[in-house]
This record gives structure tokens, C-alpha cells and sequence, in this order.
């Protein structure tokens, strides 16, 4: 067995909170796991992107270009930068949900929604979920990554029961609680 994971984000999303998550549930099933992770202007919206490596014996951190099994895009738009790692089977796993770039908030420019739609199609199997609501459904927004974190994990041979209590482990105490609803209306999404 082995997955490359390509994580994507904008900063402040839990992009790599998310990937740490990731890493611990397959260590803790015993398998080898490299990350390798670029903040860029993080703090300030950013772009973010985590390498994550599984396997038997993993060498290197980083997934080669058009290696990568799953993209896992955290907003809408993200994962169109990093079209170049995906080959004809790498799925997608879509938070549907949109942050505007400066230049559309404004109104100076278009969300290139067309454009978006078009990529998707390149992927070979795409499960979009809107993780934005389903957070707001838990009751706090700040768990859209354990939304996304709950549908990866369908794609992934981890007992759910590990992915629970890695998330119980890594997020502050006093959002356990939204957290492991997050995760669980990702999962079922």
C-alpha cells in the first residue's frame, strides 16, 4: 500500500494541522510516513501545501510531479496550483466553499468559477463536500479542515476509530468536541 497526499490551503485553514493528523493516524497503523510542508505568506492568507508520504519504506518527502494519489484542497480555488502533480487516476477532495482572493473581494476581478468547474473533470473520482457549512454545523467554522479530514478519511484504509482519537489528541481540549463532529459530518458527507 502507498499514498502520496498533496494537502493544499490558504493560511490559517489547519492545512497543516490537518496533515499532522494525517501522518499520525498511518503511523499509528504501523506504516512509514514523510511530510514535507511550504507555509509561504501563510499568516497572511497564502498559500499552504503539505506532502504527505505512506507507506511500506518511504525515502523521500516530497511527491514527485504527477504522482499524487489524492489532492486535498481546503478551499475551492487552491488546488488549480498544483494541477501539474496529478496523472489521470488521483482523486480530489474538494472543500467547495470559496475565500475570495483580494482581487474578487473587491470586485476588480471574476472568481474564475468556469475555469474550476473545467479542472475538476481532469480528476478521476471528486468528492466535493461544502466543509464551510458542514462546520458551521458544528457549531464553530475554525473545524472546515476536520470536515475534509473526515471525508479523506473514507479514502483511506485507517479505522475510523484511530482518526478519532488522533484528533482527540492533536486539537486544543476545549474543541475536541466540535472537532469529532466535524470529522464525523465530514465522513458521512
Amino acid at each position: 500500500m502507498k499514498f502520496d497526499i498533496l494537502m493544499v490551503g490558504v493560511g490559517g485553514q489547519g492545512t497543516v494541522l490537518a496533515s499532522d493528523i494525517v501522518c499520525d493516524v498511518a503511523l499509528s497503523a504501523g506504516y512509514d510516513v514523510k511530510k514535507s510542508e511550504i507555509h509561504g505568506m501563510a499568516q497572511r492568507g497564502g498559500s499552504v501545501v503539505s506532502h504527505v508520504r505512506i507507506g511500506e519504506k518511504i525515502a523521500s518527502p516530497v511527491i514527485p510531479v504527477g504522482s499524487v494519489d489524492i489532492l486535498v484542497s481546503f478551499e475551492r480555488m487552491e488546488f488549480l496550483r498544483y494541477l501539474e502533480y496529478i496523472n489521470k487516476n488521483t482523486s480530489l477532495v474538494l472543500n467547495t466553499g470559496m475565500i475570495h482572493p483580494p482581487g474578487t473581494a473587491g470586485g476588480e476581478e471574476e472568481y474564475p468559477e468556469d475555469y474550476v468547474e473545467d479542472n475538476i473533470k481532469k480528476f478521476n473520482n471528486s468528492y466535493m463536500i461544502d466543509a464551510f457549512e458542514l462546520a458551521e454545523q458544528a457549531l464553530n467554522r475554525k473545524v472546515t479542515s476536520t470536515v475534509v479530514l473526515g471525508k479523506l478519511a473514507t479514502l483511506l484504509p485507517f479505522r475510523k476509530k484511530a482518526w478519532e482519537e488522533v484528533i482527540s489528541d492533536k486539537v486544543p481540549p476545549k474543541t475536541v468536541e466540535y472537532n469529532l463532529k466535524a470529522f464525523d459530518l465530514g465522513f458521512n458527507a
